[in-house]
């Protein structure tokens, strides 16, 4: 569904695609297929970056380059006086997925592909900063945030840390990530915990190699691997409240290498989800006991490495109003829907959040592939209805007189 969908949009009723931005959809379009083309993973997109620049300078935006390496911002200040300071941002890495569509455009970089709607982001952004700097008519400032390194490696914390709010202070933050499966052109979310908190582990289940044959000369690492693995579904079932959501998974087993010797050492990794700070302290504390206490059991050790990666990102009530009643403005209020199911994925957008008050929002692309899926593509007639929302975003919040939101 691609220009059907956001003219199917507009008909129903709203007025909030920009004509303007619709009429270049051709355009736009071909600016994100070259983006997927070209897909560049955590801190390395020079290409992307590149890219990205060149569009944003040749609308006549003054661009300030290398927070996080390969970060943009880019500034337009409106023609209707002095006003608030928001900030809009957008991803731009890829994943380490192998691309499988088969596409014209796909990606040019065995190994590598946008997989997770990330060429469309910065599409959808770049074409709101077109329109806007043709049509500055709003009072204040917005900052368009263009941040490397989503996916698993904080580009979002290393640009709060390298001054990101400092250089270009911010009254709020806003984000936006398309979703598959739902119906085209909705928008999705809710006040605040939206996405888990993302933590990773490695335990690495110390015994004494032996034969097969003969356990008892042994302390067998891979039972007592087992029997963690095992136990630590307890975490959630028994510690956790029921009130509360939480995941405990272990996505990788290494041990052994043949048939018949007992190896010395099973080295189990994966993950941990949940929304509020309680709830994570509680399972990483129940993390190291279960694994502590099998050990002791099984007469082995275990050498733990726990890491906290993304908080969870938490939407600000004022702020996710704005942004709603935004989403509303562009494809009607029937299309927004205030209370969509917490995400247990994570998303380094909550270090903006942390730090500056804001909202974030998923717009729905209706049927196919998953994200982070090889067959995976951005549904293209999402483009006007993204950069329609950072428009109207824009004039609502932005209006002569406005204050930031309390």
């Amino acid at each position: 569904m691609e220009r059907a969908g956001w003219l199917g949009v507009a008909q129903n009723g709203s007025v909030g695609i920009v004509p303007e931005v619709a009429a270049q959809a051709d355009e736009f379009t071909q600016w994100r297929r070259t983006l997927h083309a070209m897909p560049e993973t955590a801190f390395t997109e020079h290409r992307t970056s590149a890219f990205v620049a060149g569009k944003l300078e040749s609308f006549g935006l003054p661009v300030h380059r290398g927070l996080a390496g390969t970060g943009l911002v880019a500034t337009l200040k409106g023609r209707l006086g002095d006003g608030p300071a928001i900030g809009l941002r957008a991803d731009i890495d890829a994943l380490d997925i192998h691309e499988a569509t088969n596409l014209p455009y796909r990606s040019d970089t065995p190994g590598k592909m946008h997989a997770c709607g990330h060429d469309g982001h910065m599409t959808m952004l770049l074409a709101a900063a077109s329109h806007l700097s043709a049509h500055p008519d709003f009072a204040g400032t917005v900052h368009f945030i263009f941040q490397p390194a989503e996916e698993n490696e904080g580009g979002g914390r290393v640009m709060v840390e390298e001054g990101l709010f400092d250089l270009f202070p911010t009254q709020a933050v806003y984000g936006l990530h398309n979703w598959p499966n739902a119906p085209f052109g909705t928008f999705l979310g809710r006040p605040g915990p939206m996405f888990a908190s993302f933590d990773i582990f490695e335990v690495k289940v110390i015994g004494r190699g032996a034969h097969a044959a003969m356990p008892q000369r042994g302390i067998d690492p891979v039972l007592a691997a087992s029997l963690i693995v095992a136990q630590l579904q307890s975490i959630v079932s028994r510690s956790v409240s029921p009130q509360e959501a939480a995941v405990v998974t272990v996505t990788q087993i290494h041990g052994g290498e043949t048939w018949n010797i007992i190896p010395d050492e099973v080295v189990l990794r994966g993950t941990v989800r949940s929304f509020t700070p309680e709830v994570r302290d509680l399972v990483e504390q129940r993390f190291r006991a279960v694994v502590e206490g099998v050990c002791a059991a099984q007469g082995a050790s275990a050498e733990i490495r726990y890491e906290r990666r993304y908080p969870s990102l938490v939407n600000h009530r004022a702020e996710f109003g704005q942004a709603l009643a935004a989403a509303g403005a562009t494809v009607g209020a029937e299309n927004v829907v205030p209370d969509f199911e917490p995400i247990m994925a994570a998303e380094d957008f909550a270090y903006m959040l942390e730090r500056v008050p804001g909202a974030y929002l998923c717009l729905a692309s209706g049927p196919g592939p998953n994200l982070h899926n090889a067959q995976y593509d951005f549904n293209d007639g999402l483009i006007p209805v993204g950069a329609s929302y950072w428009v109207n975003l824009v004039h609502s919040l932005l209006k002569p007189g406005a204050a930031p939101a309390a």
